[in-house]
């Protein structure tokens, strides 16, 4: 198990001006790649793209949480501190993944649950953004490179779902409280695309005017939900996802194309629709109750 050259670890890392540090708490810069390399802290991926899935693993057995029980699947580096035994486990991507407002949402949010897949295989920190990773390059560290493989998706999700660790669809519903990674992107898109198909009823007409007024609307609730995390996707980022929600709502859905009545219509009756839903439910869940407490009224008349 070499430690990575500079030469392999340049093949799978993209940014050419990265964030770098050699102390996180001192606050990261941007600079050369050259330069960047000679620091401990650098840039996983460019604003874009993610090539690496990165799992921060603080464990003191860290490098055996990596690569116990990976079959074909072990992640190409480990980047361990030598005091404490916790590191860095980095799968590198055959293609990277798109993060612009051109991007696929599917695609992103796909990766976005492999990484939480990768990071629960180890029990890996919830709270790691992955943006910045250990410089497997530095002296500081001890690095391993154990294969020059690159994943696709598909194999890394075959493997997690073979041990488990891939999680249910029903984590992109409940990933909110506490996304890391990539989710952070899928948690902001999701919840503000929802937010904004309300908002497209407080538009009066499908005037420019009005377009222009809904994505200054989405732009600055996309920007306050950033705001929410520790560490923030970049601005750029997401003003892209902004830009997403606002151009699918305007040129692909009905909402917009069927004009201000017919959506505020259509919205008013969906909401009667599960209104009667949740009083029916509520109504059999109130008898479902009362014929519990007569049957138990019952047995204790006829035990008396």
């Amino acid at each position: 198990m070499q430690a990575p050259t500079s030469d392999q670890w340049g093949q799978l890392w993209l940014p050419l001006w990265p964030y770098a540090s050699d102390e996180l708490y001192r606050g990261i810069y941007r600079m050369g790649r050259a330069d960047a390399l000679e620091r401990r802290y650098i840039e996983a991926n460019p604003q874009a793209l993610s090539n690496l899935l990165v799992v921060d693993i603080d464990h003191p057995d860290a490098f055996l949480r990596a690569v116990h029980d990976r079959g074909g699947c072990l992640p190409n580096s480990v980047v361990e501190n030598r005091g404490n035994g916790y590191a860095h486990a980095v799968w590198a991507m055959a293609e990277p993944i798109t993060r612009t407002e051109y991007a696929h949402r599917k695609p992103l949010s796909y990766a976005a649950a492999i990484t939480e897949g990768l990071r629960r295989s180890v029990d890996g920190d919830k709270g790691y953004s992955g943006l910045m990773t250990k410089n497997p390059v530095h002296t500081d560290w001890d690095a391993a490179w154990l294969t020059d493989h690159l994943y696709s998706l598909d194999e890394l999700a075959e493997h997690l779902r073979g041990t488990g660790y891939m999680p249910p669809a029903s984590w992109q519903r409940t990933k909110r409280r506490a996304p890391v990674g990539l989710g952070r992107n899928c948690t902001i898109f999701e919840t503000a695309r929802v937010w904004a198909y309300r908002e497209v009823r407080k538009c009066p007409d499908r005037t420019p005017a009005s377009s222009r007024w809904l994505y200054e609307a989405i732009t600055a609730e996309v920007h306050a939900q950033n705001a929410g995390f520790s560490e923030p996707l970049p601005a750029g980022e997401a003003e892209g996802i902004a830009a997403s929600i606002h151009r699918w709502i305007t040129t692909k859905s009905r909402m917009w194309a069927d004009g201000a009545a017919v959506y505020e219509a259509t919205f008013t009756a969906i909401q009667s629709a599960r209104g009667r839903k949740s009083g029916q439910a509520r109504k059999g869940q109130q008898e479902h109750a009362i014929d519990r407490v007569r049957m138990a009224i019952q047995e204790g008349t006829d035990g008396y």
